[in-house]
């Protein structure tokens, strides 16, 4: 059985689209299976994935018309065949031992969730943006979106999750949602059993100009978003305002000076977003 089925849903992406199957490819986990389901391309990204299947058999491509990254998603949701599955933007990559350390982790302590670091790359630098410093192991709901960072951190790619409890759930991808990520990211992580960390390998989430995310007429597509995940929150009694973060900042001339950030009972002070202290 195939442990980890790997999810890549492929649009348009083939500047950063080699980058990202290498480091699948290169996997040290070589159980695997990688599902891109190339969405409606007009570039060279089929061409690519073509080259890199002929190469390894791991590698399936299914062909569609653009219908957006939600329905490719759960189309790979029902066409994987590992035990966990995974899902991997094409713009991004992931460290060589990712699959591996997870996979391990959720077997040792028979988990349905694993989650890993995430750390923000541009073509200047990189920056750690979420990290696990050791093991922890909860299927306490409060808990895990404690240590996740749910909702601020509603990623999906930094997780692998139990194939047969993401279908005993019917857990799906909202359609025409942009942020779909804030929709499914808590929902799996509440049915969801136990969850546990895994320090020391990362997901690199690469932030570029023209990306959905970075892209300032989304707002409204984000607050929608959003408004969906509270109602699920507010239906399902999660009191997700002490996970929140919420920040106060001190400007002059538009230029933050001094900023505050609290968090459920963690206080935190910045004085010129470089000296921190907690209080």
């Amino acid at each position: 059985m195939v442990k980890v089925s790997i999810t890549v849903p492929v649009y348009n992406v083939e500047k950063y689209l080699e980058k990202c199957l290498d480091s699948l490819i290169g996997q040290t986990l070589k159980d695997i299976e990688i599902i891109c389901i190339n969405d409606g391309s007009t570039d060279n990204s089929l061409s690519i994935l073509e080259k890199y299947a002929k190469k390894d058999s791991r590698i399936k491509i299914i062909n569609q018309e653009n219908q957006g990254i939600a329905n490719t998603r759960n189309k790979s949701i029902k066409l994987a065949q590992g035990e966990y599955i995974g899902f991997v933007d094409s713009d991004d990559w992931v460290s060589c031992d990712f699959f591996e350390k997870l996979y391990n982790a959720a077997l040792k302590y028979k988990a349905d969730i694993a989650a890993a670091g995430i750390i923000r790359a541009t073509d200047k630098h990189e920056k750690m943006f979420l990290e696990f410093k050791k093991e922890t192991v909860t299927n306490n709901t409060d808990k895990k979106f404690e240590i996740c960072d749910i909702p601020d951190k509603s990623y999906v790619c930094n997780k692998i999750y139990k194939l047969s409890k993401i279908r005993y759930f019917g857990l799906k991808f909202k359609n025409d949602v942009t942020y779909e990520d804030i929709i499914f990211t808590p929902e799996a992580v509440h049915k969801l059993g136990t969850l546990v960390t895994v320090p020391h390998t990362y997901y690199f989430y690469y932030k570029r100009q023209g990306s959905i995310t970075n892209t300032k007429s989304n707002k409204n597509n984000h607050s929608y978003a959003v408004e969906i995940a509270n109602k699920y929150f507010k239906e399902n009694n999660i009191d997700i305002e002490f996970h929140r973060t919420k920040i106060c900042r001190f400007k002059i001339c538009n230029l933050t000076i001094f900023k505050t950030k609290r968090k459920g009972d963690l206080r935190e002070a910045i004085l010129f977003n470089i000296i921190k202290w907690r209080y």
